[in-house]
């Protein structure tokens, strides 16, 4: 199975952030302008964009609509978006205006049937987001808590028709702690459905140890910090998932 290598352009208030393990008074900006960035990134060969409305995903509706308006405008790569996205409307919304698949996070906790609705009404075009803390999922951009096993709502989903699962390691995100890749890969051969991992990727290790575990089902890892910072060369990492496994 080939990993595709999804950059992440994260937004708070109009600017291009990275955030330490989800908190929201720890931003660090990388750049003024999202459009720009995105460019960027494609200009450097990725395959698909992931974005991230963080204001959206406190304030549970749209909050960067211009900046991703903005990168949809800029890119002929797919896009993928979450952040405030709580119901069929905004997700239909969104679809409308040129992102090719959108992230459900807070509603497939608090709304699965809603979130599974939007699977069955999109096919192929969303995404459900399983953001672990201790192992349990946390929503509402990761303030709030809950006591569900990731493992478990994620298996909510198999039927659903959702495109992939995105599973995150809260404590690692932002931290450049190295990616989870024993728990990510553990919940992609328990699934039926493609997981994307998510969360600490800090080196070209990294992304050589997730595509040695490539066929537990993960299909794609989300890139952060490492690129803003230099420490991982996005046309590098492309060349690693491209290389072909020895037989």
């Amino acid at each position: 199975m080939s990993v595709i290598l999804y950059p992440a352009i994260d937004l708070k208030e109009g600017e291009c952030v990275r955030l330490w393990r989800g908190e929201m008074d720890r931003a660090t900006v990388f750049s003024d302008d999202p459009a720009g960035q995105a460019r960027a990134f494609a200009a450097q060969g990725c395959q698909w964009l992931h974005v991230v409305d963080l204001d959206g995903a406190f304030a549970g509706k749209p909050m960067n609509a211009a900046a991703v308006d903005s990168i949809l405008a800029s890119v002929s790569v797919p896009v993928q978006l979450g952040g405030g996205i709580r119901d069929l409307e905004t997700a239909e919304r969104w679809l409308d205006r040129g992102v090719a698949r959108v992230v459900l996070g807070t509603l497939a906790l608090r709304a699965p049937e809603t979130a599974r609705e939007a699977c069955r009404r999109f096919p192929g075009r969303v995404a459900i987001a399983i953001d672990a803390k201790d192992g349990f999922v946390a929503v509402a951009g990761w303030a709030e808590a809950s006591e569900v096993p990731a493992p478990d709502l994620a298996r909510r989903f198999e039927d659903s028709g959702a495109a992939a699962v995105i599973y995150t390691d809260i404590e690692r995100d932002g931290t450049l702690a190295g990616l989870n890749v024993a728990a990510t890969a553990d919940l992609a051969r328990a699934l039926a459905i493609p997981v994307i991992a998510s969360g600490g990727v800090a080196s070209l290790d990294d992304i050589r140890a997730l595509k040695r575990v490539a066929d537990s089902g993960i299909a794609g890892v989300i890139v952060g910090r490492a690129l803003y910072d230099g420490r991982l060369d996005l046309a590098e990492a492309l060349g690693v998932l491209a290389e072909r496994q020895p037989c």
